[in-house]
């Protein structure tokens, strides 16, 4: 049996745990006084609410300092990287099978409905070669130049709706990404090659691969919202010899400053995807 010192001892912890929540002696709750709760809790509000007023200052001070239409900083991005159209580096379908393309061209249908006759009708015919220069205007909305879907011919899904993939002859729309201010020097153009000993046929659209001056610079999304890149087409003229096979294509932007040789960016001025058609 439990001697009467072991009783007392365990009904005196008893009493030292329940003790450390409230203290019924001193009315203490965890160890503190109903006003000492009070004062400290009163601290932690004060200081938070301080915390929060220097952070809102801060960046109401901040935004002072930014501009609606152009950002502050831009250096960190002096060249453009080079997107493909269908989005997709692996392009892998049975040309017999419409299954197996449908979703290239309905992405291709998509993504050119900004380039409908409908909608850059709005925009202005501007004379080729020459930057369409609109830093004087005093109006923050800009003109845009009109690229029209027609501009890419075969490739434009008009006379084609399946923009050659029925026929094993696929076609890649390739734009370069949008940088504010970008005034490429030369006359910058896409060229694009097959990694392999014999060369494919290929077809441009517009003609060469040509990136007119004229939809340089861009003044940015809030200014510029009726802009659309320029793009081109490339039409793979794939043969027989050619189906079965995997074909890695690289494209680059050439004839001008902008870079396409940076291997730390395997996307600045130029794209690789793969084709592989089968029969």
């Amino acid at each position: 049996m439990a001697s009467t010192e072991d009783k007392a001892a365990k009904q005196e912890s008893a009493t030292g745990w329940k003790d450390s929540f409230y203290n019924p002696r001193t009315g203490e709750v965890l160890g503190r006084t109903g006003s000492s709760w009070a004062l400290i809790l009163l601290f932690y509000l004060v200081f938070y609410c301080f915390l929060a007023g220097m952070f809102a200052l801060t960046m109401w001070v901040l935004l002072l300092t930014l501009d609606d239409y152009v950002p502050k900083y831009r250096d960190r991005v002096p060249y453009p990287g080079l997107v493909i159209r269908p989005n997709s580096l692996d392009l892998s379908f049975n040309k017999s099978d419409p299954l197996k393309y449908v979703q290239y061209v309905k992405h291709l249908e998509s993504f050119l409905q900004r380039y409908n006759d409908s909608q850059q009708d709005k925009n202005d015919d501007c004379p080729p070669g020459e930057y369409f220069l609109q830093d004087d205007t005093e109006d923050m909305s800009k003109k845009a130049c009109l690229f029209k879907r027609g501009f890419l011919s075969l490739c434009s899904g008009l006379s084609d709706t399946n923009f050659g993939y029925s026929e094993g002859k696929p076609c890649v729309l390739l734009k370069m990404n949008r940088i504010i201010g970008l005034k490429p020097r030369g006359d910058p153009y896409i060229n694009c090659t097959v990694k392999r000993d014999t060369p494919i046929q290929m077809q441009y659209f517009p003609s060469e691969g040509r990136i007119d001056k004229k939809y340089f610079p861009y003044y940015g999304k809030k200014a510029h919202e009726s802009y659309v890149q320029p793009l081109v087409a490339v039409e793979l003229l794939l043969t027989k010899d050619d189906y079965n096979k995997e074909l890695p294509v690289e494209c680059r932007v050439e004839g001008s400053d902008l870079r396409n040789n940076d291997e730390r960016d395997k996307f600045l001025g130029r794209v690789t995807f793969r084709v592989t058609v089968v029969e």
